[in-house]
Parts: structure tokens; C-alpha cells; sequence
């Protein structure tokens, strides 16, 4: 069954998430979102196309994760999503109380001042994400 069409039927029908055909599904939506192969929203000729059955994955996501505690001494966080790292095999600099979700894609060359960036985003290379607050 093809990925898209295992999404739309664990929406309609979340007792499959329980089988892992379908919960590898959902994760490997999330690996492709990630890797910046699937986006939530992308630019057409014609304007925006939302993927729908992307952000229903990334809704599916948080139910099949389980809680765990991170610790990132003094830090420590507890969620069902882990953080993104290896920040400099990716060519992006990270600033620190910067803070970003696996699941959101950043492009090589991005800056990430003191800021969140959430699951599903995408920040295109040579951006630049920044809170604005002084």
C-alpha cells in the first residue's frame, strides 16, 4: 500500500496505529519531512499546496511516541518528540536557547538565533530564525 494511502487510512481509523505497517508509516513521513523530501505546504505555479495527509502524519505522530525525559544539563525537557541535532553535519549554526523538533526540515546554511522551530517546518537555506525578542 502505497505510504500516502496507509496515512489516510490510519485518519480515518486510528486502531490501526496499533499494527506497524502503519505506525512505520506515519514515522516515515516524519523521517522524509525531516530530510526535507515531503513538506506540509509547498509552493505551486499556482500558489500554495497544502499536503493534508503530511500534517495528519505529524498529528498521528505525536500519538504513537512515547514521553521521555531529555537532559541537556541545566536543561531538561520531557515530550514526545526528540530534538534535532547534529547541527554541523547539516551545515547550520545554532545559536544557543535555540531550540528545534525532529521532524522540521533546515537547509544547509540556516541560522538559528534564540528560537523554536516545530515539527513539519522547513527553513530554507539562508535563513535565518530569530525570536526578535531583546
Amino acid at each position: 500500500m502505497e505510504l500516502q494511502q496507509q496515512i489516510l487510512a490510519a485518519w480515518n481509523d486510528r486502531a490501526l496505529l496499533q499494527q506497524t505497517q502503519y505506525s512505520d508509516a506515519v514515522r516515515s513521513v516524519i523521517e522524509s519531512v525531516d530530510k526535507g523530501k515531503l513538506r506540509v505546504a509547498e509552493p505551486t505555479e499556482n500558489g500554495w499546496q497544502v499536503n493534508e495527509w503530511v500534517k495528519q502524519a505529524i498529528l498521528m505522530y505525536f500519538s504513537i511516541q512515547p514521553m521521555e525525559t531529555m537532559s541537556l544539563p541545566p536543561f531538561e525537557f520531557h515530550d514526545k518528540m526528540k530534538l534535532k541535532t547534529d547541527y554541523a553535519a547539516l551545515g547550520v549554526r545554532v545559536v544557543p536557547h535555540a531550540v528545534a523538533r525532529y521532524g522540521a526540515f533546515i537547509a544547509k546554511g540556516a541560522i538559528l538565533m534564540p528560537s523554536y522551530v516545530n515539527i513539519g517546518a522547513y527553513v530554507d537555506e539562508g535563513t535565518m530564525v530569530d525570536t526578535g525578542l531583546q
